[in-house]
């Protein structure tokens, strides 16, 4: 892989692709070279349409000044409507299916000028039954999930960025087990309109990337609007916040997420330990039910339909929420209300979070995505949230750790998360 331009970490690709020093053309071109090479054994993407791709990066290149993006390869999760590629969302049901417009999104970064190389595999319907990808460290492994082909597309480096979804941790935790930066913005920042909708009070954009300082141009063009200028603070102030779930970290990730907190206070970073109030106490739970009561209006005629083509674990999880009434509704959005509220003062306190982005290293085995815990929280409250490549396992497998910022406060967390890459001693 040494040399090919297919290399190029997203925010140095659009720099020089801005410059005029790079032509997408080159860019997509090595990027679906390295895609012929090597997805075979991958499985990172469904569907690619090189002749598309190509005549979209001259049409950039041929503009008297380059967009935003000037021509940067994207790869889409397989949920997001495209116009020209098929949308199949992991399921033979939609097999064929081609949208005649794309989701706002994906329009929204063609607009900025991102030219989309393909659509990346997901998991049925973007939930547990995972589509033929593999982990790009180690092939035995799963990628996480749902948004396993973006996640492996990028680690592989078949394309600098890739877009996909997150409801409960499919964003973060499949970074974290393939090993790149994985950034869920602020829930509701990036519309999810022609996305197909699981529980559309949990799903979010996310992103994936190779070099933290690519995240807010990506974000920007798909939120449609420039995230303001920011830079960290002298002295970050962060908090090492275990949660509830923490029994259920591998040992491994326990002291990678310890030893960073230690490397960051002594980078200059002001380091303290951060219990989550009382109201938090069985938000796991609580955003799980929400999922699948959701889920359950977003699927149940699906499933009334093409019961037999589905997975046992859609049908279960529209089953499960089926069984959930409105007192239980009631509660969970109350709880989910009360927690959002405590927000402001625990991010008047710190800059930002540190806890796990996963229980530990991509697990062994293709039949399981991972175990998102350590992500349901953050998703059930809204704040943005990244997974940063940080650690390796007792196997060598990269493990992430999750840095949480405030609601609306995304170009922060991003520069946040460059200050502690680059503050972080290389592990």
């Amino acid at each position: 892989m040494t040399g090919s331009l297919a290399d190029l970490p997203a925010a140095e690709a659009v720099a020089r692709l801005r410059r005029r020093e790079l032509r997408s053309e080159a860019l997509v071109q090595a990027c679906l070279d390295r895609i012929a090479a090597e997805d075979g054994g991958l499985g990172a993407f469904e569907h690619v349409d090189p002749a598309a791709a190509l005549a979209a990066a001259r049409a950039i290149d041929a503009r008297p000044a380059p967009p935003p993006l000037a021509g940067l390869p994207v790869a889409v999760k397989d949920i997001f409507d495209t116009a020209g590629l098929p949308t199949e969302c992991g399921t033979e049901v939609f097999r064929g299916r081609r949208p005649d417009r794309d989701a706002a999104a994906v329009e929204r970064l063609r607009a900025a000028g991102a030219v989309i190389l393909g659509k990346t595999v997901t998991t049925e319907m973007a939930y547990f039954r995972p589509g033929r990808t593999r982990n790009p460290h180690d092939p035995a492994r799963t990628p996480g999930g749902s948004s396993s082909g973006s996640a492996a597309a990028v680690a592989a480096r078949l394309a600098p960025a890739a877009i996909g979804t997150q409801t409960a941790g499919s964003v973060l935790r499949p970074a974290s087990f393939c090993g790149v930066v994985g950034f869920k913005p602020t829930f509701g920042l990036v519309p999810m309109d022609g996305v197909a909708p699981q529980a559309p009070s949990l799903d979010t954009f996310g992103v994936f990337v190779r070099d933290v300082e690519a995240v807010p141009l990506l974000v920007s063009a798909a939120a449609g609007r420039a995230l303001p200028p920011a830079a960290p603070p002298a002295r970050p102030r962060l908090a090492l916040c275990r949660t509830g779930e923490w029994p259920k970290a591998e040992p491994s990730t326990r002291a990678i997420v310890e030893g960073v907190a230690r490397a960051l206070g002594g980078a200059g970073a002001a380091v303290e330990e951060l219990e989550l109030p009382p109201e938090f106490d069985g938000l796991p739970e609580a955003q799980r039910d929400l999922q699948a009561l959701e889920a359950s209006r977003s699927f149940r005629d699906l499933c009334a339909e093409h019961g037999p083509r589905l997975s046992r674990a859609l049908l279960d999880l529209v089953a499960a929420g089926e069984r959930i009434g409105p007192a239980r509704e009631a509660e969970i959005r109350r709880q989910a209300e009360r927690c959002r509220a405590a927000l402001p003062a625990m991010f008047a306190r710190f800059d930002g979070l540190l806890t796990p982005a996963a229980a530990g290293e991509a697990p062994v085995g293709l039949a399981s995505t991972g175990d998102p815990a350590f992500n349901r929280i953050w998703t059930m409250v809204g704040t943005p949230a990244a997974s940063l490549p940080l650690g390796r396992g007792p196997a060598g497998l990269p493990i992430g750790v999750q840095v949480v910022g405030a609601p609306g406060a995304d170009a922060a967390l991003a520069a946040l998360c460059g200050w502690i890459v680059a503050a972080r001693p290389s592990s």
